[in-house]
């Protein structure tokens, strides 16, 4: 005589339990937000200067640039020689580790980049440089 296995394969479901994968995805995300630094972009497209000994900075900086019809740009505005100093001080209490990168244009006035340098200066930044494009 046959023996016949009998087993039930009833209404028994398996669930698949997503709650440590969606702990880990969210756990991911805030350290990706926290970790992100932004660059502020100055909103002025500028022809920099070549120089043979330029640099590439990728952290987040504070970029200022310097139209060649005298105006600064800050954060896509123009912003007046006399309040860059206050934006600059603003922008460093969101982001203390940054610096301050100066774009001037090649057909700006140096006078006007002094007078930006030194209202950085006077906002207590000591991490400050002019933005060139290497070449020869």
């Amino acid at each position: 005589m046959r023996r016949r296995r009998h087993t039930d394969h009833g209404n028994e479901e398996t669930e698949l339990n997503l709650t440590p994968m969606l702990d880990i995805v969210f756990i991911m995300l805030i350290f990706f937000v926290v970790t992100t630094s932004f660059v502020k972009e100055s909103g002025l497209e500028v022809n920099r200067p070549t120089a043979q000994t330029a640099e590439r900075r990728d952290h987040g900086n504070i970029l200022i640039a310097i139209s060649p019809n005298g105006e600064s740009w800050i954060v896509k505005r123009a912003v007046d020689i006399r309040a860059v100093r206050a934006v600059v001080e603003r922008l460093v209490a969101e982001n203390p580790e940054g610096g301050v990168i100066i774009q001037g244009d090649r057909e700006a006035q140096i006078g006007l980049l002094v007078k930006v340098m030194d209202q950085v200066r006077k906002a207590g930044i000591v991490n400050m440089s002019i933005a060139a494009t290497t070449g020869q």
